[in-house]
This record gives C-alpha cells, structure tokens and sequence, in this order.
C-alpha cells in the first residue's frame, strides 16, 4: 500500500478514470470475486478495490490478513482464499498475447531521458558491449533499469515510447538505467517523457512485447514495475 514519487525513478502512473471505465467493463461481464493481490498487481490495492466495489465487485482476494483488515475498515469484503471469477485482463487494462487491448490501460510505466550522446558507427553501448550501433546515430540514457522491472532480457529486444515513436532499447539494461537508440539530434532531449508500456500511444500494448521476450506473464511484469517505479495518480 505504497505511493512514492521520487523523479529519480520511473514512474508507475495510475489512471483513475481508465481504472473506473475497465473496472465497470470487467463487473459487467459477470463474477463478484476480484483478483488484488500483489498490492492489486503494482495499482495499489486501496484505489482498486474501491474502483472494483463501485462497478459492482463484492469480494476482494489479497493477500494477507492484514490487507482483509485494511478493506474491512473501508467498507470493503476481502479474502485471502478462493477462486477470481472477475478478468484481471479487463480490470487493469493488458493486453493479450497478440497485443490486443479490450480496455484501455490503467498503468503506463514513464521515466525520463536523462542525457543524450551521438554514437559512431561501430561505437558500444552498456555493459559488456552487446550493441554496436549499425550507423551514426544518437543514443539516450533514460531512468528506468532492472531494479524497477525494467526486465534484462528487454536489452536489445524491446522497443519504448519517444515523442510518439517506438524506439529500440540497445545494449544490455543497467540497474537503474537503460540506452536508447533515438536515431537523430532530434529524436529526444534531456527532459523527454518515455513511455515503457501503456498509455493512449503505441507505447499503449507493449506489455505484449515484454511478456513474449521475458516469458513472464503482463501481470507479473506490470505488479513488479508498480512496486519498484515511483507511483503517482491521474484523472
């Protein structure tokens, strides 16, 4: 039941609308039990299940005994047994595995471009040189590494979001950073908003992406990056 917002860190932004509208589309559909544990899959725990009780849910599955006590205080039932009957797929917005998205994502992971740096071709990138850029290009160095879900295996295998335009990540994922190709002066500036994954932009279903590099299901992927990134809300 965190919330942090250190700049430093990439950030976890919750929707409260796209919450409320997934929420709604997921209870319509049937089922009364709702998937939150994991701190609600990195969305924080107290906003969904209120989000979830106001579309209709009934019964919130957490954790632990302590988190059921926390709900009882606000009026909400929860259990720590028993089987989900309300899509978690729905609920938070991921997509599918062939990247389809039927409710609109309620996370989007952001960081920020912390510096840029042209690169000759044939010059390395991060550790252990596993990218040599193919031409001259430019490179940006954005926050965000595998300490804050930014899986390792996403090096040289997955793409972000800048200034509307996916972009690959090159060389292999730092702790706390990572490198991306932006291709031109003009592709990125100290400062830029990068969109990991969610969002209304192509960014929007690259959890897909991820789930297929990483083996690791979008709900894995989004409950680590919301517990490692700072996490703030929206409208």
């Amino acid at each position: 039941m965190r919330d942090s917002t250190s700049s430093s860190l990439p950030q976890a932004v919750i929707s409260r609308s796209a919450l409320a509208a997934a929420a709604s589309d997921a209870a319509s559909r049937g089922g009364r039990i709702a998937d939150l544990r994991r701190d609600a899959w990195g969305h924080g725990i107290v906003g969904v299940a209120h989000a979830v009780a106001a579309a209709g849910g009934a019964v919130m599955l957490v954790d632990s005994e302590a988190e059921v006590h926390a709900l009882a205080l606000e009026g909400i039932e929860a259990v720590t047994s028993g089987a989900v009957d309300i899509d978690p797929g729905l609920l938070y917005g991921l997509p599918d595995e062939d990247g389809a998205l039927r409710t609109r994502p309620v996370m989007r992971l952001v960081a920020r471009v912390l510096s840029t740096k042209p690169l000759k071709a044939g010059d390395a990138v991060s550790y252990g040189y596993t990218h040599r850029a193919a031409s001259d290009t430019t490179a940006a160095l954005v926050a965000g590494g595998y300490a804050q879900g930014i899986v390792r295996a996403l090096g040289n295998a997955a793409h972000v979001e800048v200034r509307g335009t996916m972009r690959p990540i090159i060389g292999r994922v730092a702790m706390d950073v990572c490198v991306v190709d932006v291709e031109s002066t003009d592709g990125a500036a100290t400062g830029d908003e990068v969109t990991y994954f969610g969002g209304s932009g192509p960014a929007g279903p690259n959890l897909a992406r991820w789930s297929s590099v990483t083996g690791l299901s979008a709900g894995e992927l989004i409950a680590v990056a919301g517990a490692h990134a700072g996490r703030r809300w929206e409208a």
